[in-house]
């Protein structure tokens, strides 16, 4: 959380993530990543044919739009906090550190009967895989992906799309 908190003022300080008051984008990007999500699980499935790119190539996208589902979540709920992340890195740091709640607030919100909207650590760690998967799958030219591998990618990013969808709802 410290890392966090010194990382998102320092990217403040360089425009990177700035004050937003554009509320209207939230369900814009909550709606592009449910959206991307069905796209990747559509390129996840499809089984390629006779004269088109083996499969490996397919998941490459899979993967790819698997996290940028993610990431538009994750700048539909950053705005709730009043902000926006002009890039990659900036969304993770503001994810860190504007939408895990501390046990404080985590108390608080199962007091409420509101659990389901504590965005926890975890989902911050899937954001972080997803990018890093992404990043290989789109840069490196050897980087093979099992099945299981991207059925992962896949799963973390359902989960945090379906996380953020919840949250947002009310």
């Amino acid at each position: 959380m410290d890392d966090y908190k010194k990382s998102f003022e320092e990217f403040v300080k360089g425009g990177r993530i700035t004050k937003s008051i554009n509320s209207f984008k939230i369900k814009l990007f909550l709606k592009k990543g449910e959206n991307s999500l069905l796209i990747a699980k559509h390129i996840k499935e499809f089984k390629p044919g006779q004269g088109e790119p083996e499969k490996l190539y397919w998941n490459y996208w899979a993967i790819t739009i698997s996290y940028y589902s993610m990431l538009y979540c994750a700048k539909a709920l950053i705005l709730t906090k009043g902000y926006e992340a002009r890039d990659h890195d900036a969304a993770q740091v503001a994810l860190g550190y504007l939408c895990v709640p501390s046990e404080m607030e985590k108390d608080d919100l199962e007091i409420l009967n509101q659990s389901y909207k504590i965005f926890e650590d975890e989902y911050v760690k899937y954001f972080e895989d997803a990018k890093t998967e992404s990043h290989i799958a789109r840069y490196s030219a050897i980087k093979t992906y099992t099945e299981r591998r991207l059925d992962e990618v896949f799963e973390n990013a359902r989960k945090f799309v379906s996380k953020i969808a919840i949250i947002l709802a009310d």
